[in-house]
């Protein structure tokens, strides 16, 4: 597992992390989204985003069967994840409500 990876989800600040794939439609949706989601929060929060097809050993380990999944970390610790697409406000409650924000 890539230690930069390790590093960016041990972070204080919530980490959303985006499993995409660049065939899949859903993902191409939730892109525009999350980007609103980080203009909205903006230094809250840190999203990236992983290519299941270039990252399958990272995929794999956190069980990612289906693309979008997202998943938020916070302090190296997985606080939800979910696959498929949400509305930016979904997201941001969600964010809020799981992390200590």
């Amino acid at each position: 597992m890539s230690t930069s990876f390790n590093s960016i989800i041990n972070s204080e600040k919530p980490v959303l992390v985006d499993f995409f794939a660049t065939w899949c439609g859903p993902c191409k949706m939730l892109g525009p989204i999350l980007k609103e989601v980080k203009d909205n929060l903006g230094d809250r929060i840190s999203i990236i985003k992983i290519d299941v097809d270039k990252n399958q050993q990272l995929a794999s380990v956190y069980q990612v069967r289906g693309v979008p999944t997202m998943i938020l970390f916070q302090n190296g610790k997985q606080l939800w994840r979910q696959s498929g697409v949400l509305e930016k406000s979904a997201i941001i409650e969600i964010i809020l409500e799981k992390s200590n924000e």
